[in-house]
């Protein structure tokens, strides 16, 4: 079914909306309704799918720490963290299929030059998530480890929850990948003219101060490697995003 999005002036032409079709605001909420359910049905399914094979599962995310014995400190502890990794396991695996529903959703309702702006703006951030995900996995989270075993390793012997273990995984590789999207916040705010890269670059400071905050709060350890990765990498990050706000600007009065 096909959606518009409200709001639009008689000034515009119809042909630049090219999908459009009238309808009414229930409609839209029956729509977002239905879409929202496959979006939950598709989680769930990829998540049923992961609990079937979670022990591999596990095994994949117990490969970081090679060395460590890992306890169940309470009854039905792993059968709790079996649902919690099928649930993520399910949300990565969904992740395509849930793009495809937004935009499926927003696109009918959009113009041309809309259109331009929130595809490529979508298909960036799951690309920066994905790609942060993979850099939390080969780089923050070995890293966090070395640290982790190696302080204190002459003084107690790591025997390590199985369920907190795995919380710091997840929790890292999900706060990397959300870090991630910075770059595509960074062109959305130039596009629309809200900020642009010279102002961007003359708060350097305050992104540093900013990036080294977000790598407090979003690492679920206090080690200060992965601190110093995840701020280091933000501000890479805020960096790319100046230069692609700076592209952009460039380009318009030529598309002009």
């Amino acid at each position: 079914m096909s959606t518009q999005l409200p709001l639009k002036t008689q000034s515009v032409p119809p042909s630049q909306f090219p999908d459009e079709v009238e309808m009414s605001l229930l409609d839209h909420l029956d729509e977002l309704r239905n879409r929202l359910l496959r979006g939950l049905l598709a989680i769930a399914t990829g998540a049923g799918l992961c609990l079937i094979g979670v022990r591999p599962l596990v095994r994949l995310l117990e490969q970081p720490a090679q060395g460590i014995r890992f306890l169940q400190l309470a009854p039905g502890e792993f059968l709790f963290v079996s649902f919690k990794v099928a649930f993520y396991g399910g949300l990565a695996l969904s992740l395509p299929y849930l793009v495809y529903e937004t935009l499926q959703f927003i696109l009918p309702g959009l113009s041309r030059a809309e259109r331009r702006l929130v595809v490529p703006a979508v298909a960036a951030s799951t690309v920066l998530f994905l790609v942060g995900i993979t850099f939390a996995w080969w780089t923050l989270v070995p890293a966090a480890l070395r640290f982790l075993v190696a302080y204190g390793a002459d003084v107690v012997e790591p025997l390590w929850s199985i369920e907190r273990y795995l919380d710091f995984v997840l929790l890292l590789l999900l706060a990397t990948g959300l870090a991630f999207q910075l770059p595509v916040l960074q062109v959305l705010l130039g596009v629309f003219g809200l900020v642009d890269a010279v102002t961007m670059l003359h708060s350097w400071r305050w992104v540093v101060m900013g990036a080294a905050l977000a790598g407090a709060v979003l690492t679920p350890s206090t080690d200060p490697i992965t601190m110093v990765l995840l701020s280091s990498a933000i501000t890479l990050l805020f960096l790319l995003g100046v230069g692609l706000v700076a592209l952009v600007h460039w380009r318009r009065p030529q598309a002009n």
